[in-house]
């Protein structure tokens, strides 16, 4: 009897791997170089796109650039781990480029003089499926903001200055799973695939 059990609930397990979905919203907590958490960005997929919903605050007010990047990592203080803009078409830099724009470009923030900012913004290059142009590589993504505005031309950056504030967009583990329950579900999930 207790084969059995095993057996229906390695079944169940495989099964639910089978199903499981890309997420099609999730948070991003940004923090600046000094490690303090300046606030989340909710991704959600949307039929044109990823839409961000902004609420960040202990920004320095006035302009700023907001970029995708290339790699799930923010090391600080310069945030240079998190690679280049996310770029997976090879275009040119900028929203004003006659051969742009980065999947990865994206608006200017207007910090208020408070240094708190609100805002929607669409990301219509990107998906949170899997393809081309997921953010949810094997790195992972992350979300920039830099010092200064971005001017939408120049090469490879837009001018935008340093990067003073960063995010993981990554694939989550499980809530609540722990390291042994995930191995054992991606060694599930390798051994189905090889099949």
């Amino acid at each position: 009897m207790l084969k059995r059990g095993t057996l229906f609930l390695c079944v169940f397990a495989v099964l639910g791997a089978c199903t499981e979905q890309p997420p099609t919203k999730m948070d991003v907590e940004m923090f600046n170089s000094f490690g303090d958490s300046l606030g989340t960005v909710k991704l959600s997929e949307q039929p044109e796109g990823v839409k961000l919903e902004l609420n960040l605050e202990g920004l320095p007010p006035g302009e700023h650039a907001f970029h995708i990047h290339e790699k799930g990592s923010c090391k600080p203080p310069d945030f240079k781990s998190a690679g280049n803009h996310y770029n997976p078409d090879d275009k040119k830099h900028g929203l004003l480029h006659p051969e742009g724009a980065h999947a990865g470009d994206l608006p200017n923030l207007i910090v208020g003089e408070d240094g708190k900012v609100k805002a929607e913004i669409l990301a219509p290059q990107v998906t949170l499926k899997e393809g081309k142009t997921t953010l949810l590589t094997k790195e992972g993504t992350s979300l920039v903001i830099h010092a200064k505005k971005d001017d939408g031309m120049t090469q490879p950056a837009g001018d935008a200055g340093g990067r003073i504030a960063c995010g993981e967009i990554k694939k989550m583990e499980g809530k609540g799973e722990s390291k042994e329950e995930k191995h054992e579900r991606e060694k599930t999930g390798e051994n189905k695939a090889g099949k």
